[in-house]
């Protein structure tokens, strides 16, 4: 049984760079193998892991739909599909990645939404954890393609809007009645004292960090160049502050050899 992870938020609250550090605290406590997934169209969680996207959810359903009349005698259209969909799986040691990528048309997801939700499930079982990039907003839970989740982060960056708009993804949880079993918010490129008026927003919402991730310029730096994240040293801010809050998340649930509770 696989341990799921989602993480959510605004657009520019940095989840990207979350879940990559997330995956890295995986990765470094040996909490492997690891299944990533880029449920965002506008995909970069690869450029962030240091892994190259050759084909996406969205590029093959587009390339299956001018080659279903080629498909192999003896085999079903689904068949063929899921053989194809095989192949936007990129394999590294100990973490592999699969990115929905874009819909069929303009602005047209929930067809790779559906086959990501599908697929992912029926690759679930072979990972210890499963740690998935959703898209900014609100959309992928309005599309349910986020349920089932053991952890939910929901990333706020240090403003008053950023505050609100999880308090928007809380109540569209509940709303939904997703299956979510823990939620945590995070405040994203937080000072070393929060400002009053976010300070302020949080109480009056009822919200409680979990954490506060400082903005660090290292991260900063290595995002610019494209470095990837799993590289970033220990002495990282953001790498410290992630790893002190998912080790106060996760261990509860974590046996002597990373197989979950």
């Amino acid at each position: 049984m696989s341990f799921s992870i989602a993480v959510a938020g605004k657009g520019g609250s940095g989840k990207t760079s979350v879940t990559s550090l997330i995956i890295r605290y995986l990765i470094n406590n040996n909490l492997k193998p690891i299944l990533a997934i880029d449920a965002d169209p506008n995909a970069n969680l690869g450029d962030s892991l240091g892994l190259n996207i050759k084909q996406t959810i969205g590029s093959i359903i587009a390339s299956f739909n001018n080659e279903k009349m080629n498909i192999p005698a003896g085999m079903t259209k689904e068949a063929y599909l899921e053989y194809k969909l095989s192949e936007a799986i990129v394999e590294s040691k100990g973490l592999d990645l699969l990115t929905m990528g874009r819909g069929e048309g303009a602005a047209c997801y929930c067809y790779p939404n559906a086959l990501l939700r599908k697929f992912a499930d029926s690759l679930a079982g072979n990972y210890a954890y499963v740690v998935m990039d959703t898209e900014a907003g609100m959309e992928h839970l309005s599309r349910r393609t986020t349920q089932n989740i053991d952890l939910l982060l929901i990333i706020s960056g240090h403003s008053v809007k950023g505050v609100r708009a999880v308090a928007r993804i809380k109540e569209l949880v509940a709303e939904l009645k997703l299956v979510v079993h823990r939620q945590a918010v995070v405040i994203n490129f937080a000072p070393d004292q929060l400002a009053p008026l976010v300070s302020e927003e949080l109480t009056r919402l009822g919200i409680e960090p979990a954490a506060l991730i400082p903005e660090d310029e290292l991260l900063y730096q290595y995002d610019l160049e494209l470095k990837p994240l799993l590289k970033l040293p220990d002495t990282s801010k953001a790498v410290r502050a992630i790893d002190d809050l998912m080790t106060g998340l996760l261990n509860p649930k974590i046996l002597n050899k990373g197989v979950v509770k």
